[in-house]
């Protein structure tokens, strides 16, 4: 091999950027501020449900035999709805957004950037995301898969997919 000719098992000496770090809506969230937010969010739910099973006869850590397991499950998730309306609701609509999202800096908007409807957010990333978890043996796994999608390079979970969105910084 002469000194002119190329080393063809050399590296590459092009410089390589990381793909999925940013997105034509903006820089995405990382995968830590997204559980992060979630976590918060969570403990505002627990918290919440804590003080009404405390201060009302109603508890959602509590089935009533009579009742059934499945009605139980629809009504805990359609309170739980209600709940993350009550709290998160003004901040997903005027800033798509969550209590724990604005307290790590990230938020939600559409794939082009653009301010996604607060119909997109609760009906399509939440309400459909809820309801797919209620289906026996399928919802756990589905829940599972969702979580998992962070993973891939574009970092959008299946409940993005559907409604179409992002997770950027703030």
């Amino acid at each position: 091999m002469s000194g002119t000719e190329e080393n063809r098992f050399a590296p590459p000496l092009a410089q390589v950027a990381d793909v999925g770090a940013s997105h034509p809506a903006g820089t995405l969230a990382g995968r830590g501020a997204r559980l992060g937010a979630a976590m918060i969010d969570v403990v505002i739910a627990m918290l919440a449900f804590g003080a009404v099973a405390l201060l009302t006869p109603f508890n959602i850590f509590v089935t009533d035999p009579a009742q059934g397991l499945w009605l139980a499950m629809v009504r805990n998730t359609l309170v739980g709805f209600a709940f993350f309306l009550l709290f998160h609701g003004f901040l997903l609509a005027t800033r798509g957004q969550t209590i724990g999202k604005m307290l790590v800096k990230i938020r939600i908007v559409r794939t082009d950037g653009s301010r996604a409807s607060f119909a997109r957010l609760v009906g399509l990333r939440f309400l459909v995301n809820s309801l797919f978890t209620l289906v026996p043996v399928v919802g756990p796994l589905y829940g599972l898969v969702d979580a998992l999608f962070i993973f891939r390079a574009e970092r959008r979970c299946v409940h993005d997919l559907i409604a179409d969105t992002v997770v950027v910084q703030a």
